[in-house]
């Protein structure tokens, strides 16, 4: 090849990549969505999936034990030993929590036992942030000096400290506590219903999110007691069951992928409800927070569950 030919061939594929740069920087999110690749998604992992049955439906939990790994194993374990059926949801805070366990979990004489799962466990507030594979946000964050995702979980981040730490967004779970920082086991477990609860940052356990169910959680009648708890044992919801996704059949389990937070696609996407091209948009924001980077998930595909 001429050195006349080579620059053709390097003009028109830099064209091409212009070009196809072009047809992205365009496209709403819903087409940036539809125009994924299945690599761009991922399967949930059995192992660190929670299904709770709800008389109204099911809420599917991604654990994160990343960042809370003895939380994390030690809520399979209560899982695994049917540790929440027949328990409760016991508090619903507006604009606050959902907050669910043993109603009787204070009283030793009364209180479920819990099998062969901890009682105690260390606080697991943050971990290192570095060799942390963190897709960073350009954007500015008024609760941390950087933010981004991990395993599609939102990180906040502060490199002078050296530390990360899931953050409260909507749909995130955490591990209620005393006053004690390791009063936690993750028997008792609240997920965020309202605005993102950023101060709780940094104080309390998070073990991951919700990815299907919120609204069978977040539709509860709010709860007139102190705390959004409920009054009357009655008017508590009663869990019927939680399970880990390995020890259901697998004609049970939940059927839909997540998209992944590290490929070219999540990063179209994040541009897209940065900049809004929709025809229903007249002012665009060009900006994009922590909590609203929210990880889409499908039903699976056929070629996936093969």
């Amino acid at each position: 090849m001429t050195r006349l030919s080579r620059r053709h061939a390097f003009c028109a594929a830099w064209l091409s990549l212009l070009s196809a740069a072009a047809a992205t920087a365009s496209m709403t999110a819903a087409q940036v969505i539809e125009s994924t690749k299945p690599t761009d998604w991922r399967a949930l992992d059995p192992d660190n999936t929670l299904v709770m049955e709800l008389a109204a439906g099911q809420v599917v939990i991604e654990l994160a034990p990343r960042f809370a790994p003895r939380h994390a194993a030690n809520i399979r374990t209560l899982a695994h030993e049917g540790y929440w059926d027949g328990l409760a949801i016991l508090r619903v805070q507006d604009n606050y929590v959902t907050q669910w366990g043993d109603p009787d979990g204070e009283s030793p004489d009364k209180a479920k036992p819990l099998g062969s799962a901890q009682k105690k466990l260390p606080a697991e507030f943050s971990v290192p942030l570095k060799g942390l594979p963190l897709q960073r946000l350009p954007d500015v964050d008024g609760w941390a000096p950087v933010t981004g995702l991990v395993d599609g979980m939102p990180v906040a981040a502060d490199p002078r400290t050296g530390q990360a730490w899931l953050a409260h967004c909507y749909g995130m779970v955490g591990a209620g506590r005393d006053m004690a920082a390791d009063s936690s086991n993750g028997t008792e477990l609240y997920v965020v219903i309202g605005q993102p609860a950023r101060g709780l940052d940094l104080n309390i356990t998070v073990v991951g999110r919700v990815l299907q169910g919120m609204q069978w959680l977040a539709a509860l009648p709010r709860g007139t007691a102190e705390m959004g708890f409920y009054a009357q044992p009655q008017q508590r919801t009663t869990i019927q069951r939680v399970r880990l996704m390995a020890d259901m059949p697998e004609a049970e389990r939940p059927q839909f992928e997540v998209m992944r937070t590290d490929t070219d696609s999540w990063r179209q996407l994040l541009d897209a409800r940065r900049v809004r091209r929709e025809e229903w948009f007249v002012h665009s924001p060009r900006h994009i927070n922590l909590c609203n980077a929210s990880v889409p998930t499908r039903p699976r595909t056929a070629a996936a569950k093969g």
